[in-house]
């Protein structure tokens, strides 16, 4: 869920070039931003900054992050459902970082995947709901996927939701191991992760252009649908620049750059040669204000979307819960 660099070898159906321009109501400059209400409306708080909660937030649904898989597969850093005053529902998100422990803990018949599936069954009891964030499942393992999250629902009462976190997609892929369809009966909410079109990796760009998300939005609606489908929006932009001076140097670029840069003074430190220099970069900066979530939300409402969730509560500018509401509280 968080704003990490993920694995874009596996989203390449996603980039930027790929998206034909579509025609976008923007508000006209000048005009009040109009409000958007929701059926529901999701926050994620993360463990160590429970205070960017408040009960006046229009939220449903919080999603408390994270619990973690650790090296030896087992559930750790469980957060404690007491340190979260909110009168909705709670659910407990956990994540698996590793590509090679998540298929670890994912096969079929092992101890460690009956052993986490008690775990997670476990920590469950005192939340309203379990998410699942896997964002590194290796492509081969798809339907392995699927059978843990089908066990994972026969272990869970009735009375709690089983939810999940998956990576944006605008069209179909060919042996998707984060297929919407075979997922879907199996989960009670789908969380697209509508971010990070661009990323740290990537050149500069809006991490969630209008565009991208319309289109990432209209493939959802069929492949998931309206019931299900929560569409995620960041609260977080980034920055990129023309330089990155943090690298490893090998001997004649340490000197391409003393000559470059005409340097004179070369001190050593007991016996080390250092060296300093300055360069001037240029930084470009994409952010998300009032203007760009109105206008995001706007445009899910208009298409159908009845569930949004926000990551995360506490990176947002505080002017937008001005213009959210959940529906049951619109008259």
């Amino acid at each position: 869920m968080s704003c990490k660099t993920p694995p874009k070898v596996e989203v390449v159906e996603n980039t930027p070039e790929e998206i034909e321009e579509l025609p976008i109501a923007l508000p006209v400059k000048g005009e009040p931003l109009r409000s958007s209400a929701f059926g529901e409306i999701w926050g994620y708080v993360v463990t160590g900054r429970e205070d960017a909660l408040t009960n006046t937030l229009p939220l449903s649904d919080i999603g408390y992050f994270a619990a973690e898989v650790d090296s030896y597969g087992k559930l750790t850093d469980i957060p404690r459902r007491s340190k979260i005053k909110f009168p909705g529902r709670v659910h407990l998100v956990v994540v698996c970082n590793s590509r090679s422990l998540t298929h670890f803990v994912l096969l079929p018949g092992s101890v460690h995947r009956k052993e986490l599936i008690a775990d997670l069954l476990e920590a469950t009891k005192d939340y309203d709901g379990l998410q699942i964030d896997f964002e590194n499942i290796p492509k081969l393992d798809g339907d392995t996927f699927v059978s843990f999250l089908k066990d994972l629902r026969k272990g869970l009462p009735s009375n709690k939701m089983l939810t999940i976190a998956l990576p944006a997609r605008n069209k179909k892929i060919s042996d998707d191991q984060y297929d919407y369809e075979k997922i879907k009966p199996y989960v009670d909410r789908i969380l697209i992760m509508a971010y990070d079109e661009h990323w740290s990796g990537s050149k500069p760009g809006s991490v969630a252009s209008m565009n991208w998300c319309k289109k990432v939005a209209e493939y959802c609606l069929g492949a998931v649908g309206k019931e299900k489908l929560i569409m995620g929006l960041p609260f977080y932009g980034r920055a990129w620049g023309d330089y990155t001076p943090s690298r490893a140097l090998i001997y004649t670029t340490t000197e391409k750059i003393i000559d470059e840069h005409k340097i004179k003074e070369i001190r050593r430190e007991n016996g080390i040669p250092v060296f300093e220099y300055s360069k001037t970069v240029s930084i470009v900066v994409y952010f998300e204000d009032a203007y760009s979530l109105c206008t995001r939300m706007e445009m899910y409402k208009k298409m159908g979307v009845a569930s949004i969730g926000f990551w995360r509560v506490g990176q947002e500018t505080s002017d937008v819960w001005n213009y959210i509401s959940l529906e049951k509280q619109v008259k």
